[in-house]
């Protein structure tokens, strides 16, 4: 039996009425997805995270769906509504998108990623956020994170390229024992099949993504989106142009930043003066 397709809600965001329309033209055409993309000439893969509005609508869907199926131009307008649109629920949505990647590029500039940290590290992480929280509290909020990292053990793992700024691994969080187990943890993904981690050095200087984070998903169909982060919000980018312009960013940090091997050798030495 076919599994039912996700239930739509047109009225929550813009990117839904899109998909409901969509698929409202699809089924009174007759149209599988199959079919449609055979039309339109994209994947059927694309289509569905479009019609199911798990992805940003790429700049030239609208205007063909609206030629494929007479539209008077209502997949444009819509497109109009849908792009400019902050989506609702993202960082649950950046859960899910993370769950579906299959490269994971992420830079931070002041505390470890959550796809690395230990138990310890988050632990005292979230205490200084949530000073007045229970311990029951801490402990769900730290199951939580690390339950996140099991995608990094999956078959098969996605690809994750990390780049740390060199102040990542001097402001400690918790004891001395909590920041060595931390950064061993980082030693042991610095250079394996599926991750690569380099620290972007002080002598670098200023850089576009100083201050804030920032995490590049791409999919198995190709599409895109970025994940930006500060201290006290979270903001999900699917446009290309943005896409496009913070993997530019990335790819300059990478190329300035030390290689895994010289980015272990940092680590390690760091471990032995700051938290010996």
């Amino acid at each position: 039996m076919a599994p039912r397709p996700r239930e739509l809600t047109p009225d929550r965001s813009a990117r839904d009425l899109f998909g409901a329309e969509m698929r409202r033209f699809r089924e009174r055409a007759g149209m599988s997805l199959e079919s449609l993309a055979d039309v339109l000439r994209y994947g059927k893969s694309s289509l569905a995270r479009y019609e199911t509005a798990e992805a940003m609508i790429p700049p030239d869907l609208p205007a063909r769906l609206d030629a494929a199926f007479g539209s008077d131009g209502l997949f444009g307008k819509l497109y109009g509504l849908a792009k400019h649109e902050v989506h609702p629920d993202q960082f649950r949505r950046l859960m899910k998108l993370e769950a579906q990647a299959r490269v994971i590029q992420e830079y931070t500039g002041q505390l470890m990623p959550g796809l690395l940290q230990t138990k310890a590290y988050a632990r005292a992480l979230f205490r200084f956020h949530y000073p007045k929280a229970t311990s029951e509290g801490i402990e769900e909020l730290v199951t939580a994170r690390i339950s996140r990292q099991a995608l990094l053990h999956a078959d098969p793992a996605p690809h994750f390229s990390l780049i740390l700024d060199e102040a990542v691994l001097l402001r400690p969080f918790g004891t001395a024992e909590t920041m060595r187990e931390q950064l061993s943890r980082l030693v042991e993904e610095a250079l394996t099949p599926t991750s690569i981690v380099q620290v972007l050095p002080f002598s670098h200087g200023g850089h576009a993504l100083a201050g804030g984070s920032s995490k590049l998903m791409t999919f198995e169909d190709r599409t895109q989106a970025v994940w930006e982060e500060n201290s006290v919000s979270g903001t999900l980018f699917e446009e290309k142009t943005v896409v496009d312009d913070r993997h530019r960013t990335y790819d300059l940090l990478r190329a300035c930043a030390l290689s895994p091997m010289d980015t272990a050798s940092l680590i390690r030495r760091k471990m032995e003066e700051l938290y010996s």
